[in-house]
């Protein structure tokens, strides 16, 4: 497998997790966001929407990481990482989706440049619309992690999706000084996560193009 990667990308970030979870080997290819590599015709052809991470894995290759990881854990189901309980199941893409769905999209750096470039916003008003975007995704999924089982992880025991999402949220957020002292659950699963061998393997500080 190779895998179409940024450092500092949290989508990367997700898809480098659940490739740490499961064990799976697979060669990096660091792609420069911060550079413009993504909108490059050659990378276009992997990635038609210029993004990352792009999963290729022998004659097939995707892109979008909740896409990835299901098929990574449909591929190679061990450990499962969006459980087999309907119930669970539901639970753990609601935490998924609305980190996936709700926060990243309108925080992305596409959107940021955007912000500050074409619209003009100041540095000030930027940084204010993503702690604010930030503060509402977050809240919402503290208290989505009510309902699922009580455990050092989202869904209780086992890492799931749901951690691979919330991990790289919540780096991302202190990593843009996001106030985060009141999510108590997030930040005791994300400390408890980022001590684990997996969790530190797939870090943006140990991969190949970190940029410190």
């Amino acid at each position: 497998m190779k895998l179409y990667s940024f450092f500092n990308s949290s989508t990367s970030y997700r898809v480098r997790i659940a490739l740490a979870l499961k064990g799976l080997p697979y060669d990096y290819a660091g792609v420069n966001l911060r550079g413009g590599e993504q909108g490059q015709d050659a990378y276009r052809a992997l990635s038609p929407a210029g993004i990352v991470p792009v999963l290729v894995d022998g004659d097939t290759s995707m892109t979008q990481s909740l896409a990835i990881i299901d098929y990574l854990d449909r591929q190679y189901p061990e450990p499962r990482l969006i459980p087999d309980d309907s119930l669970l199941r539901a639970r753990v893409l609601e935490i998924a989706q609305t980190i996936a769905c709700e926060i990243h999209p309108i925080n992305n750096i596409r959107v940021l440049k955007y912000l500050s470039g074409k619209l003009g916003v100041t540095e000030e008003a930027k940084n204010d619309w993503y702690k604010h975007w930030v503060d509402e995704g977050l809240a919402a999924v503290e208290q989505l992690l009510a309902q699922l089982p009580a455990g050092p992880y989202c869904a209780g025991d086992q890492p799931t999706l749901a951690d691979c999402c919330l991990v790289p949220q919540v780096a991302n957020a202190m990593r843009m000084g996001c106030d985060l002292t009141r999510f108590t659950r997030i930040l005791a699963i994300y400390e408890h996560c980022v001590a684990q061998p997996a969790f530190i393997l797939a870090a943006p500080a140990n991969q190949p193009d970190y940029i410190g």
